[in-house]
């Protein structure tokens, strides 16, 4: 299997490393183009500025690229920012995203970056809490009814999937706990 890490900004790296660090790791590709991406199965969205990331995936191609994949089924892993990107509206913004999440979310919900925290975030998926990493975090504020809620933080959405399609608010690339990532390469 191969894992696509958009590589355009942000934290790429960190989620490659993360990868690698599974009992079984898959092979990764640093996605750049329409034709990285036509290389892998899955695609993670890492964290990063979303207004800067969206004009680059328009003016690469890439954003019809991602579009075209998720609707033939690629399961895709946006965080942060990557949820951000996903989703189908972003509060009090005109801001382009992929649309590919039926939910809404608010940019910055937890405050700016002086802000930043980290805290136990219990999901539905997994057994044990992971350690969530919460740095100018988005939160879902509506969703649609074919998006299941995967976590909550505070009584806040932070976590959410739809079919193939994964949103977190955090950065689990950012703890030694690769449980997400590993769980990422087998649905």
């Amino acid at each position: 299997m191969r894992v696509g890490v958009l590589a355009v900004q942000g934290d790429f790296e960190k989620h490659i490393h993360s990868l690698k660090s599974l009992s079984n790791p898959p092979e990764t590709i640093e996605v750049r183009t329409p034709e990285d991406l036509a290389k892998v199965e899955r695609l993670i969205i890492p964290g990063g500025e979303s207004t800067t990331v969206g004009l680059l995936l328009q003016r690469y191609g890439l954003a019809d690229a991602i579009q075209e994949r998720a609707a033939a089924g690629m399961p895709i892993w946006g965080t942060c920012m990557g949820m951000i990107m996903l989703s189908k509206k972003v509060e009090g913004r005109d801001q382009f995203t992929l649309g590919l999440l039926d939910i809404t979310v608010r940019r910055n919900a937890f405050g700016a970056q002086v802000h930043s925290f980290e805290a136990p975030v219990s999901m539905t998926n997994l057994s044990e809490p992971v350690e969530g990493v919460f740095i100018r975090a988005p939160i879902v504020t509506e969703y649609g009814d074919l998006t299941e809620v995967l976590a909550r933080y505070d009584g806040k959405v932070v976590a959410v999937r739809q079919g193939t399609i994964l949103g977190t608010s955090f950065h689990p690339e950012l703890t030694d706990d690769t449980r997400l990532h590993e769980w990422f390469t087998t649905f």
